[in-house]
């Protein structure tokens, strides 16, 4: 599936809000959430869409333990961007689509290995 056609899916509306404060147990990311083009049990998060770096994450909607709607942020061509902190529940495994250069090595745009060491160590046997 294109990146394209994850972010022209409907958006992420199944979140119940809540006040209360955020949870301990949870770290928050900011962003603009969609809904999961083919899995309703997840979701997208473009985040730091205006930012130098902006990432897609996908996580499980069973992991947002809280969200809450910030500011709309506006691109320079005058669009708006709605905004959410959301509180991932720490222990949580996200995705990040990372782009890659197609050669032999693959080039990737930002080296991963770490994680993928920790996340492979937190699994379990």
């Amino acid at each position: 599936m294109s990146i394209i056609s994850y972010l022209e899916t409907l958006p992420l509306n199944e979140i119940t809000k809540y006040t209360g404060g955020a949870p301990k147990d949870s770290v928050p990311f900011t962003g603009y959430p969609r809904q999961h083009p083919s899995e309703k049990n997840k979701f997208i998060l473009l985040y730091d869409p205006l930012g130098d770096n902006p990432k897609i994450i996908e996580f499980k909607l069973e992991d947002i333990l809280y969200m809450e709607n910030i500011h709309s942020a506006v691109t320079e061509s005058g669009e708006g961007v709605p905004l959410a902190k959301l509180w991932i529940r720490k222990g949580a495994h996200g995705v990040i689509l990372e782009p890659f250069e197609v050669d032999d090595p693959l080039h990737f745009a930002n080296k991963t290995k770490d994680l993928k060491e920790r996340f492979f160590e937190a699994q379990p046997r």
